[in-house]
């Protein structure tokens, strides 16, 4: 009786253990598949989380669409925050850097500009940005932003300097303007005249794309 009731409790282990490794087979791999997707990460303020709009008429959700489009098996995140500046992004950015980064789209600096904050010290957070995003071996892409003169012109043409001085040091690929085509557009932008409309938010997933897409063929 002792033995029966001991095989019977073997055959039960078996019976799970079978079970077990039957849900770990094709379903589960592909799960894991799923976490494995790389990621890009678009790491920007209000321009990049688009107040006013649906999340997919937002630039991050267009670039995934062309991703898609174009057969790239990469994951697009949208870590905009309205409001952050190059200082607050710094403190977010080991939770922004989600597993399996492999771009992260650097659009930060416009609140920077707005407020004057000084020049040195935007600097200093792009590039500790930069520092902490290829210290994971996380290519990045730069992109321009410019202050308008609210703060003097030498503030203004400093400014503009300090991203292209940050590209030349890393060596990265620079978006020349993120604005570009947007800017001073009001059928392009919101009636803020600030925040990029859905339109608006189409030129600049296409000005990123030109951009993005040689850093993904090196990624994939």
């Amino acid at each position: 009786m002792h033995s029966a009731m001991t095989d019977g409790r073997w055959r039960l282990i078996a019976v799970v253990g079978l079970a077990l490794a039957i849900s770990d087979g094709p379903g589960a791999a592909g799960s894991a598949q799923a976490v494995r997707t790389p990621v890009v990460v678009a790491f920007g303020d209000s321009l990049t989380s688009g107040p006013g709009l649906q999340r997919d008429q937002t630039y991050p959700a267009l670039l995934q669409r062309k991703i898609a489009e174009k057969g790239y098996n990469f994951r697009v995140v949208n870590a905009g925050v309205s409001g952050d500046t190059s200082t607050r992004a710094v403190r977010r950015l080991d939770k922004a850097l989600v597993a399996d980064t492999r771009v992260l789209i650097l659009a930060m600096g416009i609140n920077d500009g707005l407020r004057g904050v000084p020049v040195a010290t935007v600097e200093r957070n792009l590039t500790t940005v930069i520092e902490r995003a290829r210290s994971r071996n996380i290519a990045v892409l730069l992109c321009q932003m410019e202050a308008p003169p609210v703060n003097g012109f030498s503030y203004t043409v400093e400014f503009h300097r300090l991203f292209a001085r940050v590209a030349a040091r890393y060596e990265l690929p620079l978006v020349p303007f993120f604005l570009y085509g947007v800017a001073g557009h009001a059928e392009l932008n919101q009636p803020d005249g600030i925040h990029p409309n859905a339109d608006g938010h189409k030129l600049i997933a296409e000005t990123i794309w030109a951009y993005l897409e040689p850093l993904l063929r090196q990624a994939d």
